[in-house]
């Protein structure tokens, strides 16, 4: 399926080579691109002009793409950031997801892998705004990346929002770490560091959702995985 003519896509990639074959087979499936060769024009164009996806790596020079992404979630930034990357190690993915990336994927990748993670991202970005989730006194909106409980906003991290809008779209069943790791997180190979990183998630997240009202939501299913709604 080619892009959206409509499409832009921003590629923050020092290597020239490797942006311009990026460019090049973007502009073929007919997505809009711009290259910055650094962290600081990257964040220069995201910040003044509209994109609909940012591919970002992440060892740039002097400021590297962790940072520069951590900067843009800061300033409340949600265009959707898929990282391109050759550090492939489960800290390092965990790492560029928490700072707020949308997906991840290392380099050297297949092209239509590529389009395809691209053409994910663009769907979810354009959900429809009547798409919103509830669950009880509990409601999220997708599209305003917003979430609140008995009509109190919740202040949520990115991660934390992700969880939740999971949750609510699988609520009444139980979600296991594995579904997490695989779908909010995208690492497909499970590790203890990673499980111990989803469960501190969760336990901020129902710090949130739960701890200030007297019917709880989020359950711990041991030994499984999680449940919202229902009974544990």
């Amino acid at each position: 399926m080619p892009g959206d003519a409509r499409s832009r896509i921003l590629i923050v990639e020092d290597e020239a080579k490797v942006a311009r074959a990026l460019a090049d087979g973007l502009a073929a499936e007919r997505f809009e691109t711009r290259v910055a060769a650094t962290g600081e024009e990257g964040f220069f164009l995201v910040t003044g002009e509209a994109f609909d996806l940012v591919l970002l790596d992440l060892m740039l020079p002097n400021r590297g793409g962790l940072e520069i992404l951590a900067a843009l979630r800061a300033r409340g930034l949600r265009t959707p950031v898929l990282v391109l990357t050759a550090k492939d190690t489960v800290e390092d993915r965990v790492a560029g997801l928490d700072a707020g990336a949308d997906d991840y994927l290392v380099k050297p990748f297949a092209f239509p892998e590529l389009l395809a993670r691209i053409r994910a991202l663009l769907r979810r970005g354009r959900l429809d705004p009547a798409a919103k989730l509830r669950h009880d006194d509990l409601a999220l909106d997708p599209l305003r990346r917003a979430a609140s409980r008995g009509g109190a906003p919740l202040e949520l991290t990115a991660k934390e929002f992700e969880i939740l809008e999971y949750l609510l779209r699988h609520q009444g069943r139980v979600v296991s770490r594995e579904m997490l790791a695989r779908d909010v997180w995208k690492v497909t190979a499970r590790a203890t560091p990673l499980d111990n990183v989803i469960d501190v998630t969760i336990a901020r997240l129902r710090r949130k959702v739960d701890d200030p009202f007297p019917r709880k939501l989020v359950h711990t299913i041991r030994g499984v995985g999680f449940l919202l709604g229902g009974e544990p």
